[in-house]
């Protein structure tokens, strides 16, 4: 069974910094690209960011450009998102996604529809 498990959530004053994980199991991690999600209160799912198979390609919403760096372990079956100079509006529930198999060692996607398996997120508060 194909499991993704988020931490490193938590609450933080504006300007600064957490570090999240998420870790998977039940599938072969580098065979497929994975992403972040988030969702606030009375919103839909975003997409953050995304990083290919291998980790080559990256991409970022524009909300968290230069601030949010994504990536990955494939040894660790690991997925990380450093998030650097915190806003409130970065306030929400993160979620860690897998998109389907992709033979391209570049290929990312933010479509919530392209993701098969999501974790049960990790809680994300940013203080003004």
């Amino acid at each position: 069974q194909v499991s993704l498990v988020e931490s490193g959530g938590g609450l933080v004053q504006a300007g600064g910094s957490l570090r999240l994980s998420c870790t998977a199991s039940g599938l072969t991690f580098g065979n497929y690209p994975i992403g972040w999600f988030r969702q606030a209160p009375g919103k839909g799912r975003e997409g953050v960011s995304c990083i290919s198979r291998n980790g080559r390609g990256t991409r970022y919403a524009e909300s968290v450009k230069g601030r949010f760096t994504i990536s990955r372990d494939n040894a660790k079956n690991t997925l990380q998102l450093q998030m650097n100079s915190l806003k409130p509006e970065d306030t929400a529930m993160y979620y860690c996604a897998a998109a389907r198999y992709s033979g391209d060692y570049y290929y990312t996607t933010l479509l919530e529809p392209d993701f098969d398996y999501w974790g049960q997120g990790t809680q994300v508060t940013v203080s003004s």
